[in-house]
């Protein structure tokens, strides 16, 4: 049955060059473990981007629970945390992979940077990779806020002193996160906003120019 959806399908929009494509994309002998045990450090990117899609996944299924006001933002993650089934898990997968995906990202920029591989004609895709990397220490910070317990609050309202800090702009950024006179209902609406669709579409758009520049530019030799 399956064959026969995918047969009718192939015939109409011709998908098999599209996968064969990616399946038949020959991986550089330096990047392939069974060759080298250094090429381990090539998989940082990849392992990232599994990371990611955790998040993005266990992100909507959070999503159909959380309520985004000062009310009832903590109420709704305690709900989801003791009455629903398996929850419990998926909050922390959450949480714990927002930490992994940051640390996973920092040691696949170390890699890229001690390898070389930032140099010419690859210095876009450096550009591209050091705006995903604020890009996800965006995400953590405005995630942060969201379950609206001590721990968030204070933190949030010394993360906004800090960038209220930044010369010239800082105002601006702190009163833009902020979203008014002190951290309350508009900051958490501004941080829910930010945190499900504003970073993650920059998000999808750096990635997918990332993975663009990589197909086009192949992988980066060793020293």
């Amino acid at each position: 049955m399956l064959k026969a959806a995918y047969e009718w399908l192939d015939k109409r929009i011709d998908i098999t060059p599209m996968w064969r494509d990616i399946a038949d994309h020959e991986v550089p002998e330096h990047v392939n473990p069974a060759h080298h045990f250094s090429a381990f450090i090539y998989c940082f990117g990849g392992l990232t981007f599994f990371i990611v899609v955790i998040q993005i996944l266990s992100g909507m299924f959070l999503t159909m629970y959380y309520v985004p006001d000062i009310e009832n933002a903590w109420k709704s993650v305690d709900y989801l945390q003791n009455e629903i089934a398996f929850g419990h898990i998926v909050r922390g997968m959450h949480h714990w992979g927002a930490s992994v995906s940051i640390v996973m990202l920092f040691l696949h920029t170390m890699r890229v940077f001690f390898t070389g591989s930032y140099k010419n004609p690859r210095e876009f895709n450096w550009v591209v990779g050091m705006l995903l990397f604020f890009t996800m220490l965006g995400l953590g910070f405005t995630g942060y806020l969201l379950p609206w317990d001590n721990k968030a609050y204070f933190a949030t309202q010394v993360g906004i002193q800090i960038a209220a800090s930044v010369p010239v702009v800082g105002d601006a950024i702190a009163t833009f996160l902020q979203g008014g006179e002190i951290v309350g209902a508009q900051t958490l609406a501004r941080f829910f906003a930010l945190h499900v669709f504003f970073l993650p579409a920059a998000l999808l758009g750096l990635m997918g120019a990332h993975f663009f520049l990589i197909r086009k530019q192949g992988i980066s030799g060793p020293l």
